[in-house]
């Protein structure tokens, strides 16, 4: 019944602990997270679920590196408010992922970030085409910053068929059989096509899709 008790009271204890240590680092949403704050809140959960199963080991063995851990990440918080260069060594730089309509593959490799990653995010903002797309910048949280071509006016979007979305016929210089097949269309009637325009090396294109009966191609850099 004493062990009990005294896991009961730690977690009670420990969890006020952790609640006033967040509350001090200040308040950001979930999707602001920065890696280091992230790596700081993990090391803070895994010490406080440690010192809960653990009843032997006192409670001032996991609050004094928590509180330490706490008044690290604050000092750092404060230099990077007071220093960009500083807050752009910790926290990184938003990068360009569609600059100008072009998609930067570059950049994209070296965030080791995929068409996948882009065509999901896109999707969420409510972008159906990426043809609609002048800059898309990922921040450095994560989140995927769009800019949309200012063209006329525009009719309301509407659920419709797959017509009117991004389909990738190829990624990578890879051509995508399934949706080739969500179209009806086959692997010779692409490498046709992309013929007349003057595309014959598939493996240097980076990102071709089709809709409304237009193509969308974007060369490898």
């Amino acid at each position: 019944m004493e062990v009990y008790l005294s896991i009961i009271f730690r977690t009670i204890f420990l969890y006020v602990v952790m609640l006033i240590i967040f509350r001090v680092m200040g308040k950001r949403e979930i999707g602001e997270l920065s890696i280091l704050d992230l790596v700081v809140f993990i090391m803070i959960g895994e010490m406080a679920v440690i010192a809960i199963e653990d009843t032997k080991d006192p409670l001032l063995h996991t609050v004094i590196p928590m509180v330490l851990l706490m008044c690290i990440q604050v000092t750092l918080a404060i230099l990077s408010l007071k220093n960009k260069k500083f807050r752009d060594l910790i926290d990184g730089k938003p990068s360009i992922i569609i600059n100008r309509g072009k998609i930067d593959e570059a950049e994209m490799k070296k965030l080791r970030y995929n068409f996948d990653d882009l065509m999901t995010q896109l999707r969420e903002k409510d972008i159906r085409s990426i043809t609609d797309v002048e800059f898309a910048i990922l921040e450095t949280s994560g989140k995927l910053s769009v800019l949309e071509k200012i063209e006329e006016p525009k009719k309301p979007k509407t659920p419709s068929k797959n017509g009117d979305i991004t389909i990738p016929l190829i990624i990578d210089g890879t051509i995508e059989e399934e949706s080739l097949k969500r179209i009806n269309k086959t692997n010779l009637w692409l490498r046709q096509e992309l013929k007349k325009k003057g595309y014959r090396d598939i493996k240097k294109i980076s990102f071709c899709s089709y809709e409304n009966g237009k193509f969308f191609i974007d060369m490898q850099d």
